[in-house]
């Protein structure tokens, strides 16, 4: 089995991601990218994203990241710190890399950027730390 197999296999099962334009880059065991681009109805009353919409995005990459093995993974925690407001048209990149991990938990940190092209110069919007625990279920059978 490739090693992104499964996460593509989740990515191809999720409708969240469908429902925000959340594209899945590249991911390994080790660590992933999501990427989406800010849309009006993804910001709030101040014309900046919805803080839950960058959690999203970058839960996202953990669970894609964390799930890359085959082995199925929960979130049993995260929390982030808002850095940058990102506006609508602008692209945000979530880059998970695990940080610790063995057995069946992981911690995982997340950096979300912002840029005006999907490749384009980047300012970090938010920190991500989430943790993960396997809970012995494959992903593809």
């Amino acid at each position: 089995m490739d090693a992104d197999a499964a996460a593509r296999a989740m990515y191809d099962r999720d409708a969240t991601a469908v429902a925000f334009g959340i594209e899945l880059i590249e991911a390994s065991p080790e660590r992933s990218v999501t990427r989406m681009r800010v849309r009006d109805d993804m910001c709030n009353g101040l014309a900046v994203i919805h803080g839950g919409m960058t959690f999203v995005l970058a839960d996202s990459a953990m669970a894609f990241a964390s799930n890359c093995d085959n082995d199925a993974a929960f979130a049993t925690s995260a929390e982030i710190d808002w850095l940058a407001p990102a506006t609508p048209g602008q692209w945000l990149t979530a880059v998970a890399e695990r940080r610790s991990g063995g057995g069946r938990s992981a911690v995982w940190d997340v950096t979300v950027t912002s840029s005006d092209e999907p490749d384009g110069d980047q300012t970090t919007v938010a920190l991500f730390r989430g943790r993960t625990r396997k809970i012995n279920r494959k992903i593809i059978e």
